[in-house]
């Protein structure tokens, strides 16, 4: 373990105040070891521990012009929060590969370390899947467990909205979830793959208009539309568009 080099390990310094007196104070060794638990109790997942405001990119070539609005969105909301905020949160709403959740984990990184908040990061997909094995006799966890957190959290980033397949369970969840932070007027990030439009709204064609129309699902298809318009609500929508960032310009590749 290092030793802080000006505290040397004992968390206190020695400093004159205003009127002339010697003091101590907490050393700034200890809020860095405060925000280093918050963060880690925050659980983002490895492959988005570096992302932070400052490092999302909205000009690279050919991106829409939607990417530096939502970058925007986003610091106006650490700004803002949480006076100003109000328990509102964001949706960030497009196709894969534009971003949201490099912005979604650069907020509640930013409000960690600059407003002290209490966050967590969530994938849907896997948070539900974490509850319908709680339901499994020899699971120690339950599902009130799994949850608490969730519903305590000062600023909620809840990952790949939609991404599970629906049924009443889903939905039931989805609304458990979203209507007590909306009770307890609780801040929720939100990103998801797709359109904030009603059920049945999916209906595309091509961008010429020559192909026969197909049909996509949108948000309301995947939550349902009450708690769709409940997320009017809880969250100021941000829609990003462009092409998938991972494919055009950050292709994997050997060597």
């Amino acid at each position: 373990m290092t030793v802080c080099s000006i505290c040397d390990g004992v968390g206190l310094v020695r400093v004159i105040d205003g009127a002339g007196k010697w003091v101590s104070r907490p050393c700034e060794c200890q809020d860095a070891e405060r925000e280093a638990r918050r963060l880690a109790a925050a659980c983002v997942p490895e492959r988005y521990r570096n992302c932070t405001l400052d490092a999302f990119d909205p000009s690279y070539p050919g991106a829409d012009a939607s990417l530096g609005w939502a970058l925007e969105n986003a610091r106006r909301f650490v700004e803002s929060y949480p006076v100003d905020t109000a328990g509102r949160g964001l949706l960030f709403a497009g196709g894969t590969g534009l971003g949201k959740t490099h912005l979604a984990v650069g907020i509640l990184r930013r409000l960690i370390r600059e407003r002290g908040a209490k966050g967590l990061f969530c994938d849907y997909r896997e948070l539900l899947k974490k509850i319908q094995n709680s339901y499994n006799p020899e699971v120690k966890t339950t599902e009130l467990e799994l949850l608490k957190p969730v519903f305590a959290a000062e600023v909620l980033v809840l990952d790949d909205l939609g991404a599970q397949k629906p049924n009443e369970w889903v939905w039931d969840t989805v609304a458990l979830i979203l209507n007590t932070r909306y009770n307890d007027n609780q801040s929720t990030i939100i990103t998801t793959n797709y359109a904030d439009r009603a059920a049945g709204g999916g209906l595309t064609a091509d961008k010429a208009g020559i192909k026969p129309a197909r049909y996509e699902d949108t948000l309301g298809d995947r939550i349902g539309d009450r708690m769709r318009s409940r997320l009017a609500e809880m969250c100021v929508r941000v829609e990003m568009k462009g092409d998938d960032f991972r494919q055009t310009v950050r292709r994997a590749r050997f060597g």
